[in-house]
C-alpha cells in the first residue's frame, strides 16, 4: 500500500512536471501517425556513422512531441527499444529528452515500470548519463532515476546495477561548498514533513535525493557492498547537512508553505536524512581503539583477580559495595571518563551550560527487546527518527518532594492538565527551562547516554561483555545541591554508579525478597512505610572517582549536600551504568535453550501432529517449558543472569567462572528433574488459552534459533514452534482429554531430558543468539552515535 501511494505522488509530479516542459499545446497532431513514423525516423537517424543536423532537429522534434503529451503504454512500448542508443547520443538535447522520456514511461503504471527496469541496456544507459560533465544531460538523468524509483523493483533494480555507488560519486564530486539553507513545510508542522531546502544548484539536490532514496531501500547486505572509503565521504556529507538541520529544527526555523521560492527544496526530510546517516553507519566499528579493554574491569573491580573473583560469587545480584578512587591507579583507570568530562565543559561551569548540552541530543527512540532486525526497527520508527529530545522517554526533570517524599514532575507540574497526553517534544524554551529548572532544585536525569558519548558507548559495551550480557545501557544524573532527585525506588537491572563531579549520600536497603525482579516488569515506586526497619540498610557517600554497585532489586535513593570541608558548591554529577539481563540471558532462558538444543538431538525430532503420539510428544516438551517457567517463579536461581558468554581480561577468570557455570547449571537440571508441577503447567496453558493468549509468548525468543538451524541445514527442523493459536487450542484440547497417558508422555521427556542434556552442546546455541542481539544492539549504537556525532 505505501509503495501504491509513494508510486500515485510521483506519478502526480511527474505529469505536472512533464506539462511544464510542454513546448507546444496544440493537441490535434494525428498521433497514430507518429507512432508509425517515429520508429522508422530513428532507425535511419541512428543507421548513419555521422548523424547531421538535419537528422538531429527530427529526432528532437519527435521526442519533444511525444513528451508534451499524454504518453499512451503501446507508443511507448514501440519507443523503449530505442532508449538505450538515443541515450547514448552525442547529442546532449537528445540524451536530455530520451532521459526524459524514460522517466515519463516509468511513472505511466506499474507495468511500465517494470518494463523500463527490466530493460538491462536502458538502466546501463540511463546510469551512464549521471557522472557526466553535461549539467542538463545529467540532470534529466537523475531525474529519470527519481522516476523509476517510484516502484519496490525499480529501487531494486538499481541497486543491482550499482546506481547507488553512482550516484554518491558524483554528488561528491558536484557538491557546492554551501550547504542547507532553510527548513520547510505545510501548515501541520512535524518531523516527517520537514523538507530540506538547498542554496547549492539544483543537480546536487536531485543526485542527493536519489541517494537517500536508495540507501534507505538497502538491506544489509547492499549496505555492506558500498566501498567503506565512498560510504566515509558521503557520511561525511550528510552530517554537513544534518548538522544545519537540527540546527534549524530546534530553532523552530521553519519556512510555512510557499516561502522561501529561490531555494531547491527537495524531497528529503529530517527523518530521511537522519536514517540515512543511520544506515550507513550499521557495519562502521565506531568504538576506536581508544583504551585497552581492561581498564573498565580494572576500575570497577581493582585490579586483582581474586577482588573480581570475590564479587562474582558473594556480591553480584546480592550486596551493593563501593570501590573507592585510590591515587595508585588514577591517572590510567580515571582516562575512561576524561574525554566525557571534557565534552561537558568544567566541572564549575556545567549546569550553566546544560541547555547547550540539551540542543545537541537528539531521542533515542526505544527498540523492541526481542528485536532481531535493525531494519525492521527503522521501517517503524522512520517518521521519527531524528526528533528533538522526548520528555519521560530520553530525558527527567524532577525532584523529590522531602514532606511527602513523592517525585515532582517539572514539565507535568507545568502543563496543562486539561490538554490530551502526547509525546513532549523538547523546543529549544524547554531546553532553557531545564536550566532554570535544576536551579529551582530540579534533577537533570539523561536517559541513553550510550548513544550519546562515543566514550559512554566504549564503556558500557565493555561492560556488557564482563558480564556476558548483548548491551548495557548508561543514564546522567546532575542533581543541584541539597537535593533529591528520585524518590526511594528498585531497578530492574543491576547498576554501578560512577560519581563524575561534587558527592552524593546514598542509602540502600536489601531486597525486599529473595526473588530479582525481571527486566521490564513494572518498578515500584516505594513509600518510607514500605521499609521493614528490620531490613539491612547500607550508607555510602560517595566522592568524586568512588564507583557504588548497586543489585537489581534492592530499594534506594540518594541526595546532595553542601561540602563544606572542601567548600564545593555541592551539585552532583554521576553516570549509572545499568547490566540489562535480556529473559534469553537469566538461567531460565539458558535452560529453555537447553531444552530446545535436546529435542534436536532426539531421533524423533520431527513427530507429526496429526498422531496421537505426535501430539502428547510435542505439547509434553511445549508443557516442559511452561514448567521451567513456572519453577524460575519460585526459585532465584532461575533468574541471575548467565555468564557463560563473559568475557574477562583476567587470564585465569575463564577456568573459575566456567566451572560456577557448569555448577550452576547442574543445580538447575536437578531441581528441574525432582519437581513435577504437570497440574500447575496444565492449568497455566489452559487459562492462557481461555483468555485468547499465546501460552508461549514469552518464549517466542527460541524461534530464532530454529531459523537459524534451518538455514544452516536446509530444512525445517521444528514445525511445532509454527503452530498457530488455534492449533494450540486444538492439540491442547486432545492433550487433556488423553492426560493420564500424556502425564507418562511428559515424565519420560522430563527424565530424558534432564539425563541426557549437555552444557556443552547447549552453550554454543547460547553464544549463537547472544551475538544475534549484540549484533542489533550494537547495530542501533552505531547508527544513534552518528546521528550525534555533529
Amino acid at each position: 500500500m505505501e509503495d501504491l501511494q509513494e508510486f500515485k505522488k510521483k506519478n502526480n509530479n511527474g505529469n505536472r512536471k512533464r506539462k511544464s516542459q510542454s513546448h507546444s499545446n496544440t493537441g490535434n497532431t494525428d498521433r497514430r501517425s507518429n507512432t508509425l513514423t517515429f520508429p522508422l525516423l530513428m532507425a535511419a537517424a541512428l543507421s548513419h556513422s555521422h548523424t547531421n543536423t538535419n537528422t538531429h532537429t527530427v529526432v528532437k522534434d519527435c521526442l519533444t512531441k511525444f513528451l508534451s503529451h499524454p504518453i499512451q503504454p503501446h507508443e511507448a512500448t514501440c519507443i523503449l527499444s530505442l532508449c538505450p542508443l538515443l541515450l547514448r547520443s552525442k547529442s546532449p538535447y537528445i540524451a536530455t529528452l530520451t532521459a526524459q522520456f524514460v522517466g515519463a514511461v516509468s511513472l505511466l503504471s506499474f507495468e511500465m515500470n517494470h518494463q523500463v527496469v527490466s530493460d538491462f541496456h536502458t538502466l546501463k544507459a540511463l546510469i551512464s548519463l549521471i557522472p557526466t560533465s553535461r549539467k542538463a544531460v545529467s540532470m534529466a538523468a537523475c531525474d529519470g532515476l527519481l522516476d523509476i524509483c517510484s516502484t519496490c523493483l525499480g529501487r531494486q533494480r538499481l541497486l543491482h546495477f550499482s546506481a547507488l555507488e553512482t550516484l554518491m560519486f558524483a554528488f561528491l564530486e558536484v557538491q557546492g561548498s554551501s550547504t542547507l539553507i532553510s527548513l520547510s513545510t505545510g501548515d501541520d508542522v512535524n518531523i516527517a514533513s520537514l523538507r530540506i531546502g538547498f542554496q547549492k544548484g539544483e543537480l546536487p539536490v536531485l543526485l542527493l535525493n536519489a541517494a537517500i532514496i536508495l540507501i534507505n531501500t538497502c538491506n544489509i547486505e547492499q549496505l555492506r557492498k558500498i566501498p567503506s572509503k565512498l560510504s566515509e565521504c558521503f557520511s561525511v556529507s550528510l552530517k554537513e547537512v544534518w548538522r544545519e538541520a537540527h540546527k534549524k529544527m530546534i530553532n523552530s526555523d521553519i519556512l510555512g508553505a510557499g516561502q522561501g521560492m529561490n531555494l531547491y527544496f527537495s524531497n528529503i526530510t529530517i527523518s530521511d536524512l537522519a536514517e540515512s546517516i543511520f544506515r550507513l553507519s550499521i557495519n562502521v566499528d565506531q568504538f576506536p581503539a581508544l583504551m585497552s579493554s581492561n581498564i573498565v574491569e580494572r576500575r570497577i573491580f581493582w585490579s586483582s583477580e581474586d577482588d573480581f573473583k570475590h564479587f562474582i560469587l558473594n556480591q553480584w545480584e546480592v550486596l551493593p559495595c563501593v570501590v573507592r578512587r585510590f591515587s595508585s591507579a588514577s591517572l590510567e583507570v580515571d582516562e575512561i571518563f576524561t574525554s566525557f568530562m571534557q565534552s561537558l565543559c568544567f566541572k564549575d561551569s556545567f549546569p550553566l551550560v546544560l541547555s547547550s548540552i540539551l540542543q545537541d541530543l537528539i531521542s533515542c527512540l526505544p527498540i523492541d527487546s526481542d528485536e532481531l532486525d535493525i531494519l525492521n526497527f527503522l521501517m517503524e520508527v522512520r517518521n521519527k527518527l531524528g526528533c528533538p529530545l522526548i520528555n519521560e522517554q530520553d530525558i527527567r526533570v524532577l525532584r523529590t518532594d522531602n514532606q511527602f517524599k513523592q517525585e515532582v514532575h517539572f514539565f507535568q507540574e507545568n502543563s496543562d492538565s486539561c490538554r490530551v497526553k502526547t509525546p513532549h517534544v523538547l523546543c529549544l524554551d524547554d531546553m532553557l527551562k531545564c536550566q532554570e529548572a535544576h536551579s529551582d532544585g530540579y534533577t537533570v536525569a539523561l536517559r541513553g547516554m550510550e548513544f550519546r558519548f562515543e566514550r559512554v558507548a566504549l564503556i558500557v559495551d565493555r561492560l556488557a561483555s564482563i558480564f556476558g550480557q548483548p548491551s548495557a545501557g548508561a543514564n546522567m544524573y546532575l542533581t543541584p545541591p541539597n537535593s533529591q532527585g528520585l524518590a526511594r525506588h528498585y531497578d530492574d537491572h543491576c547498576v554501578f554508579v560512577c560519581q563524575i563531579f561534587g558527592s552524593k549520600q546514598w542509602k540502600i536497603f536489601s531486597q525486599p525478597n529473595g526473588q530479582l525482579p525481571r527486566l521490564y516488569d513494572p518498578c515500584n515506586i516505594l513509600n518510607n512505610e514500605t521499609i521493614d526497619d528490620t531490613r539491612d540498610c547500607y550508607n555510602f557517600f560517595l566522592n568524586e572517582g568512588d564507583v557504588l554497585y548497586i543489585p537489581r532489586g534492592c530499594p534506594h535513593e540518594a541526595c546532595t549536600h553542601y561540602n563544606k570541608q572542601d567548600g564545593s558548591v555541592g551539585f552532583s554529577l554521576h553516570l549509572t551504568l545499568g547490566v540489562e539481563v535480556e529473559p534469553p540471558f537469566e538461567w531460565e532462558g539458558f535452560m529453555h535453550i537447553a531444552l530446545f538444543c535436546w529435542k534436536r538431538t532426539q531421533h524423533n525430532s520431527h513427530p507429526s501432529l496429526k498422531s496421537l503420539s505426535g501430539i502428547l510428544n510435542v505439547m509434553s516438551t511445549r508443557l516442559l517449558h511452561i514448567v521451567i517457567g513456572l519453577i524460575g517463579n519460585s526459585d532465584p536461581a532461575f533468574r541471575k543472569a548467565c555468564l557463560v558468554a563473559a568475557a574477562s581480561s583476567q587470564s585465569n577468570t575463564n577456568s573459575w567462572l566456567d566451572q560456577c557455570q557448569r555448577t550452576i547449571f547442574s543445580y538447575l537440571i536437578n531441581k528441574i528433574s525432582r519437581e513435577l508441577r504437570f497440574q500447575e503447567a496444565l492449568k497455566s496453558v489452559e487459562a492462557a488459552i481461555e483468555r485468547n493468549e499465546d501460552p508461549f509468548q514469552q518464549i517466542k525468543w527460541l524461534g530464532y534459533l530454529n531459523q537459524e538451524r534451518e538455514s544452516v541445514e536446509g530444512h525445517d527442523w521444528d514445525l511445532d514452534w509454527y503452530v498457530g493459536s488455534t492449533e494450540i487450542k486444538d492439540i491442547f484440547a486432545v492433550y487433556v482429554e488423553y492426560k493420564e497417558m500424556a502425564e507418562r508422555v511428559f515424565m519420560d521427556v522430563k527424565s530424558k531430558f534432564c539425563n541426557e542434556v549437555s552444557y556443552d552442546d547447549v552453550t554454543a546455541n547460547y553464544k549463537l543468539l547472544h551475538e544475534k542481539y549484540e549484533e542489533v544492539r550494537k547495530q542501533y549504537m552505531n547508527g544513534m552515535l552518528s546521528l550525534h556525532s555533529i
